[in-house]
């Protein structure tokens, strides 16, 4: 798995190992995969960055002229993996739901290519949010809504599935509730943070996150977002931390993880959310979200929503 750490966040298209301002040498070498699907380029892309090791040193997925042309999905890697291999890992991943087609190999010149696998990103829309990067500033409407996400070292930048189903569950229950003690649990970039304190101005935020590069990252954005006032960013892992357990109990949480964490973490996470408080849970396949409803049922908490995006779902659940 490409992240098997109890709070870190899923990895978004687009995210890198390296600084935009690294050059790469041409000994890169890029694995490309071409399909007409959306939905289908997605779940590819998700896949080969969370399910299947080595996982690429960055990712983008666009479509490659225009509307009516095949998406493609481009994974940088310093060592590629072998792509018969690939290809049968992806066909076992996606169980004959559409046809994988065969990756193909090519090598990367000698240039910038964090930067180009950046501007690749195009903004995405989610409910009231747009995710965008600094270079399209000047094509996106920077009201309240509008959140700058840059690709890099930290996992969110809302390409996917995971990211996109948490962002559109915090616009809906934002739009019937006004939360106060929010835990972003695997913050990632700190996207999902910045976006709650977008929606709820009088809310206080924690965002943690096992990986410590990840916190600063989020640190980072959530200051150039001018949402540091209320959003305290941590190193932690877990609930097992002095800070969350002394924030009190939480009327809502979100934790867009992997499955496995996610039910280890059940019953800390029950005790953690307040009795009528919501919780968002992403990070899991599909096929594992009725294991983890059954955990998080058993453990005080009754189903409202699962959003289903691309193989991946996003379930909302309050606790009773």
């Amino acid at each position: 798995m490409t992240n098997s750490h109890e709070t870190g966040a899923v990895h978004d298209f687009g995210t890198g190992t390296a600084s935009a301002d690294d050059p790469i040498d041409g000994s890169l070498s890029a694995i490309v995969i071409e399909i007409a699907d959306r939905n289908g380029a997605r779940t590819l892309a998700g896949a080969l960055e969370n399910l299947i090791d080595p996982p690429p040193d960055a990712l983008s997925m666009f479509e490659a002229a225009g509307p009516g042309t095949p998406w493609r999905i481009t994974a940088y890697y310093g060592d590629p993996p072998d792509t018969g291999q690939l290809h049968a890992s992806l066909e076992a991943i996606v169980g004959g739901s559409f046809d994988v087609p065969v990756p193909r190999q090519e090598t990367v010149p000698d240039l910038n290519w964090v930067a180009m696998s950046q501007a690749a990103l195009p903004p995405v829309r989610a409910g009231r949010f747009t995710v965008h990067g600094s270079h399209d500033r000047h094509r996106v409407p920077q009201g309240p809504g509008a959140i700058l996400i840059e690709a890099g070292e930290a996992f969110g930048t809302a390409h996917h599935a995971t990211t996109y189903g948490c962002l559109l569950a915090i616009d809906s229950l934002t739009n019937k509730r006004r939360y106060c003690n929010v835990l972003d649990l695997g913050c990632g970039s700190g996207v999902l943070a910045i976006a709650v304190a977008r929606a709820c101005p009088k809310a206080r935020i924690l965002a943690s996150d096992i990986d410590e590069a990840s916190v600063l990252v989020a640190r980072e954005n959530v200051k150039s977002n001018r949402t540091g006032a209320r959003i305290s960013t941590i190193a932690a892992a877990g609930l097992d931390d002095a800070e969350l357990r002394g924030s009190g109990r939480y009327d809502l949480l979100i934790a867009n993880i992997l499955a496995g964490p996610l039910i280890r973490l059940a019953k800390d996470i029950s005790r953690a959310v307040e009795k009528g408080g919501d919780l968002i849970l992403s990070g899991l396949l599909t096929e594992q979200a009725r294991e983890i409803t059954a955990t998080y049922r058993a453990a005080g908490f009754t189903l409202k929503q699962n959003t289903r995006i691309a193989g991946w779902s996003t379930l909302v659940l309050r606790r009773v």
